[in-house]
């Protein structure tokens, strides 16, 4: 196995990590971006404002990506699972 294939294989695992984290990471800034303009326009300071309206909207981008990412996820590994001879010998 060589140098090049590692980095590859490693390119491609991170790419698939991105990818299937992108959606709910930007989802949950935007959230949290909502409920700071928010807090700043209310003065309402309380902490726990700023993360119930992210957990609650992580979750809800859960189940409506969930498939999706499995999905990825699941295609990546059976990759792996297949070329596992490449990595052996």
């Amino acid at each position: 196995m060589s140098g090049e294939f590692v980095i590859s294989l490693a390119e491609q695992g991170i790419y698939t990590i991105l990818l299937v984290t992108g959606p709910l990471l930007l989802l949950a800034l935007v959230v949290g971006l909502l409920v700071s303009i928010f807090q700043a326009t209310t003065q309402i300071q309380e902490q726990t404002l700023a993360f119930i309206p992210k957990i609650v909207a992580v979750l809800v981008g859960i189940i409506v990506f969930g498939p999706w990412m499995l999905t990825t996820m699941v295609e990546f590994a059976a990759n792996l699972f297949q070329n596992l001879n490449q990595f052996v010998g």
